[in-house]
């Protein structure tokens, strides 16, 4: 009955996973799963805890590198929070100058400033952006955007 508190294990680490996404936990289950067969076929637990160990091993040095730049290669690089904000259009809410402002981001009232340097958005150098005027978001700091004249 051992076996079954090793596949237990391999699903709680499977668990795990999921949240980590990192292919680690997975390998380690895949060991727990090593040890589980050890303990069907009746070995003793220190051969089952040395099938486990030497399981787990093989898979984080054999076949987690090669999993983990096929998830890379296959998963297109997605931006996320903040940063998947970098790049889109906006409108302005107020006049936005070099130290403040308020635009409307996919629905989101933000504070915003006008980017420092005038070669960040070419040769559009306003000096300040009126009411409902398009910009564009080059940057977050912090709960800023930090935006550009479209």
């Amino acid at each position: 009955m051992i076996w079954l508190w090793w596949i237990g294990a391999a699903l709680v680490l499977g668990v795990i996973e999921t949240a980590t996404a990192d292919l680690t936990f997975l390998m380690l289950a895949g060991g727990a799963l090593g040890g589980a067969l050890a303990a069907a076929l009746g070995a003793q637990v220190w051969v089952q805890a040395i099938v486990f160990a030497v399981v787990a091993a093989l898979l984080l040095l054999a076949v987690r590198p090669w999993a983990k730049r096929h998830l890379a290669a296959t998963t297109p690089q997605m931006r996320t929070n903040a940063e998947a904000r970098i790049g889109r259009s906006a409108t302005a809410l107020t006049v936005i100058d070099a130290r403040d402002g308020r635009i409307n981001l996919d629905g989101e009232e933000w504070s915003a400033r006008l980017a420092d340097t005038p070669e960040a958005y070419g040769s559009n150098t306003a000096a300040h952006v009126d009411p409902g005027a398009g910009v564009r978001v080059v940057a977050i700091d912090g709960a800023v955007a930090v935006v550009v004249p479209q």
